[in-house]
């Protein structure tokens, strides 16, 4: 169920990345027709601001595509690192309860009727709640999301902007595809995958794999096409990412553990007692009938012997 929720979020993401990679309207040259909602309040803005840090500024594309992503990441790197920490605390709430879940899931697997899967279903449910588990909380998707229209007005700016397509930084042109960029990025965005999962254990470095390699070749799959200025942009970011997640895990993971160890220990983990079903056949439940008989016998024999005397 984790696994599909997972994929779920992840195609959603990888459907919002096409659907906006594909939304400007272009003409038979190629060129923008400047019609559309995403490239008059998301292009065309994009462009210019690149522009004035390029030429009025006097930095050039290349500094100014790397100057506007660290603002962008700078103002986005909070959010960030709250989702992070959001999903470490899910995550050390899930580990200190999977002894518990183990069990229900056996429970669960050696189930012989619906009735009590259902009911192992609804105590796995219910060890969640009491103990404020979210499975789909500090997924981390938010920072993405918001990304993607700096992403969408940058890739069209970096393809349709004056200038940027002859412009070459530190050796590459930032108006085709770069190969270097491309590999930078992917080693940048698998870096950032492998911090995040230090200190995790086995299980859950499992339950975050497919996520971890989603991510990496995604950017991989559009920067091989996509301009070099863009890919200059997921560089940047890609080690901003590995930045974020080295200070949550070397700063806030110790310190999440330690406040969740403090907490359990003044309100333990609230397990939820199984519902034993009476299985007693209903042929043996009449004791106290016979009972009943054998006394009113015996007071009929002793009335009978008071009578004889």
């Amino acid at each position: 169920m984790k696994r599909l929720k997972r994929w779920m979020m992840t195609s959603s993401l990888f459907g919002l990345l096409i659907f906006l990679s594909g939304c400007v309207k272009t003409d038979k040259t190629g060129n923008p027709t400047g019609d559309g909602f995403v490239y008059n309040f998301l292009v065309k803005p994009m462009s210019n601001m690149i522009t004035f840090l390029a030429e009025d500024w006097g930095l050039g594309f290349g500094l100014a595509i790397i100057l506007l992503t660290v603002v962008v990441r700078l103002i986005i790197m909070p959010l960030g690192l709250s989702q992070m920490k959001k999903s470490m605390i899910q995550q050390e709430k899930m580990a200190s309860v999977k002894p518990y879940t183990d069990e229900i899931n056996k429970r669960m697997k050696a189930a012989t009727s619906n009735e009590e899967k259902m009911q192992a279903q609804t105590e796995l449910q219910q060890l969640y709640k009491d103990n404020n588990i979210n499975l789909m909380g500090g997924m981390g998707c938010l920072p993405l999301l918001l990304q993607m229209p700096i992403f969408t007005a940058l890739f069209f700016a970096a393809k349709f902007t004056p200038g940027i397509n002859e412009t070459v930084f530190m050796g590459i042109n930032l108006g085709k595809p770069s190969m270097l960029l491309v590999a930078l990025a992917g080693i940048s965005y698998f870096a950032q995958s492998y911090i995040s999962m230090i200190g995790m254990n086995e299980e859950q470095k499992k339950q975050m794999k497919m996520m971890s390699y989603m991510s990496p070749i995604m950017i991989i799959m559009f920067s091989i096409s996509a301009p070099a200025g863009v890919t200059l942009y997921w560089v940047i970011g890609g080690i901003f990412s590995c930045i974020q997640s080295l200070i949550t895990n070397l700063y806030h993971k110790p310190k999440i553990k330690a406040e969740l160890a403090e907490q359990l220990e003044k309100n333990p983990i609230k397990v939820v007692k199984p519902k034993i079903k009476d299985v007693t056949p209903q042929g043996k439940q009449k004791p106290a009938n016979k009972n009943n008989g054998n006394n009113k016998n015996a007071k009929g024999r002793n009335a009978g012997k008071q009578q004889n005397k």
